[in-house]
């Protein structure tokens, strides 16, 4: 199969989350695609436009959230990544709640959230690269099978180029496929 080049820009798949922090006393929420795990330790990153409302929030209370937007709130994702917190009030887009902690807002309409409080950032170019320590997780209890998320109930988006997509199904269990690989290639250097 032959490869073609492209233009070396970022084309996904990127999971698409809402990050949330309380801006000027009120919940505030900017869609985005650049949010990952750091490492086997429990911290996430996310990365944000330094002039973004949210950015500031997160800036000031060191608290961020990481809600997973199910594909049936494409409307309202893209609708917090369209509009700035600084001239609209995104509040009332999503019903919020906090944790104990009352750190930064989390949204009841997204199935998985994370409470991270911030251990460093970095900038870079005009974004903000923060890496949180996650010190809080919620699920909505139907989005559960044997007390772990499941992704076909959580059924979070994808961005990939200027599209939003829904999750496939399952191809393979991690650390399982390679062991079954492992075995195979065992199996052949012995024959």
């Amino acid at each position: 199969m032959e490869k073609i080049k492209i233009p070396n820009r970022p084309f996904g798949p990127f999971p698409v989350v809402l990050a949330g922090a309380e801006v000027n006393g009120r919940p505030n929420y900017a869609t985005i695609g650049a949010c990952g795990v750091v490492s086997l330790e429990p911290v996430l990153y996310i990365s944000l436009r330094s002039t973004h409302h949210t950015t500031s929030g997160i800036r000031k209370h060191g608290y961020f959230s990481v809600n997973i937007p199910p594909v049936d709130l494409v409307q309202k994702t893209d609708y917090c990544g369209l509009v700035s917190g600084k001239t609209t009030d995104k509040s009332a887009v999503f019903t919020s709640f906090y944790d104990e902690l009352g750190k930064a807002p989390m949204i009841s309409e997204c199935r998985l959230n994370f409470l991270c409080k911030v251990i460093q950032s970095i900038p870079i170019f005009d974004f903000e690269l923060f890496f949180g320590e996650i010190i809080a997780a919620y699920a909505n209890e139907q989005c559960l099978t044997n007390g772990q998320p499941d992704p076909k109930k959580i059924d979070p988006m994808m961005l990939m180029g200027s599209s939003y997509w829904s999750l496939g199904q399952s191809v393979g269990t991690v650390f399982k496929e390679g062991a079954a690989y492992k075995k195979a290639q065992k199996a052949e250097t012995t024959e």
